[in-house]
């Protein structure tokens, strides 16, 4: 009986202290209500996450259709592994009723990013945007109707929908990076590359960057090249790399 007694005081003791042990995040699946609108997204917290500390922010989107399963992958090829590793907090958002984030689904902000600033203490309440394809377009979408929430604009690759000079100047103070795929078939190449250029000709900060040997879906910005991304974040951290 003794004996049985100290074998499950020592459980008790070390669940005790395993329960105090900060452990690995996990990705949390969720959903809001915004305006009526049920939001599906997902959050990346990193390793030992302290809800009483503040960290920096990165709201990501999918390409394509921009559905969950374009948010699972973004989540895994692009943002998680670094986002734990470095103590960053993700949050990605799949496109409310099936309408992209620059057709019509970007009407859930700046409301959702409200309700995110409540649930998480994000660094400044701004965060880096970030996507590929039409996540890049909508990164910069969205940057330019919101521009109090980001930092930083990076597309990979992307760019500025609505060229309007109200469009461009609400984003101008923000670190841009734009990158894209040497065999692009879509063909991006030539409208990045002006666009870069017009808007580092008003001042802006925005780099252009040609992925060699990559089509449209760069590779070389996921896995373990997906650190770049996080090295342009801690750039924007500190004024853009200045």
């Amino acid at each position: 009986m003794k004996q049985h007694r100290r074998i499950t005081l020592s459980l008790v003791v070390s669940l005790m202290i395993l329960a105090g042990l900060p452990v690995k995040a996990d990705v949390l699946d969720k959903t809001k209500d915004i305006g009526g609108i049920t939001v599906h997204y997902k959050v990346v917290l990193p390793d030992h996450y302290d809800p009483a500390k503040a960290y920096p922010g990165v709201l990501a989107f999918g390409g394509g259709p921009q559905t969950m399963n374009t948010v699972d992958s973004i989540i895994d090829r692009n943002f998680r592994e670094q986002a734990e590793k470095r103590g960053y907090i993700v949050v990605a958002p799949a496109a409310p009723n099936d309408q992209l984030f620059f057709e019509g689904g970007e009407r859930i902000f700046p409301e959702f990013l409200k309700q995110i600033l409540l649930d998480y203490k994000i660094q400044d309440n701004k965060f880096h945007i970030a996507g590929p394809s039409n996540g890049g377009i909508t990164a910069f979408h969205v940057a330019s109707l919101n521009p109090d929430y980001f930092l930083s604009i990076t597309a990979f690759p992307g760019f500025l929908w609505e060229e309007t000079p109200e469009h461009i100047q609400a984003i101008s103070k923000m670190c841009i990076n734009m990158f894209v795929g040497e065999l692009d078939p879509m063909g991006w190449q030539d409208r990045m590359r002006r666009q870069a250029s017009e808007f580092r000709a008003q001042g802006m900060t925005a780099k252009y960057t040609v992925e060699k040997g990559q089509p449209h879906r760069l590779e070389t910005l996921a896995g373990p090249g997906a650190a770049r991304l996080f090295d342009l974040f801690e750039e924007a951290r500190h004024g853009c790399g200045k």
